[in-house]
């Protein structure tokens, strides 16, 4: 006699997986009722999909940021999917913010894939997901960041997050570390203040604005003081601490933080885009 599920057995089993109901049934039909090798069927169903959709790019997802309880470490992660309408799903994103979670306790990605999602690892959990929504689901960006205190902010949309670092945790840090990651994420600065613009960069800017000068006919003479004033330019539109405030265009980052509180500073960054 063939085996028939009884509702409560599939709804289990879908509790578990996160599977359709009828992806569900199916698989304990295959398995004649045993639960384990029911959960191998759909799991092995996912690594089939997964294999078959490798190739396929996986630009769209959600963006998610991190802090741990006493705001000095934090992590951004990318949980990337193919199609917008996936990226939209709440599960989708309920399971973003749980591997976001999870992340604060990993190093790296490789030891974030490696960790336990309830009974198996988080890379065996994205590939049952794969199984389950059809898509190519991946772990993208993987930033971590620690510092004396943290502030995280994730735009409407979940397509962009940051995370702040402050030179203290002190009155007002929390407004600020926020106030700041907001900047971030709307003006995408490359660099902290001009120490830290890698020399790679300066040098292709200055090799641009050198051109420019000498095809506007300046005299070479004076083309180095003119260089200096642009570079001075560069630095303000974008490394973090000098750019324009979002809120206040009157003042500059780092004057905002110092309006917060005078013993504050903002130490450093990180910032996730989906494309």
């Amino acid at each position: 006699m063939s085996y028939t599920p009884v509702a409560a057995d599939v709804a289990k089993l879908r509790n578990t997986t996160g599977a359709g109901m009828m992806d569900c049934k199916k698989a304990l039909v295959e398995a004649e009722g045993d639960f384990e090798k029911a959960i191998d069927i759909l799991r092995k169903k996912g690594q089939k999909v997964a294999a078959n959709r490798a190739d396929r790019d996986s630009s769209e997802g959600a963006v998610i940021a991190r802090v741990n309880e006493d705001n000095t470490l934090g992590v951004v992660i990318s949980l990337n999917c193919e199609t917008d309408f996936v990226a939209k799903n709440e599960a989708f994103i309920e399971l973003a913010y749980e591997l976001a979670e999870m992340a604060i306790f990993a190093a790296t990605k490789e030891e974030l894939l490696a960790t336990d999602f309830h009974g198996m690892t988080v890379a065996d959990k994205l590939i049952e997901q794969t199984g389950v929504i059809g898509e190519k689901i991946e772990i993208g960006a993987f930033e971590r960041i620690e510092g004396p205190f943290l502030g995280a902010y994730i735009h409407a949309g979940n397509k962009i997050a940051a995370i702040t670092s402050l030179s203290a945790k002190a009155e007002g840090a929390d407004e600020a570390a926020k106030a700041v990651s907001m900047q971030v994420a709307a003006m995408n600065p490359i660099a902290l203040d001009e120490n830290a613009v890698s020399q790679e960069t300066i040098d292709k800017e200055l090799e641009i604005e050198r051109h420019k000068l000498t095809e506007e006919g300046k005299p070479a003479n004076i083309i180095d003081n003119i260089l200096k004033g642009k570079m001075q330019r560069f630095y303000k539109d974008n490394t973090l601490v000098h750019q324009d405030f979002i809120k206040d265009s009157s003042m500059s980052v780092a004057d905002y933080v110092k309006s917060v509180n005078a013993d504050l500073k903002v130490t450093g960054f990180v910032r996730v885009a989906l494309a």
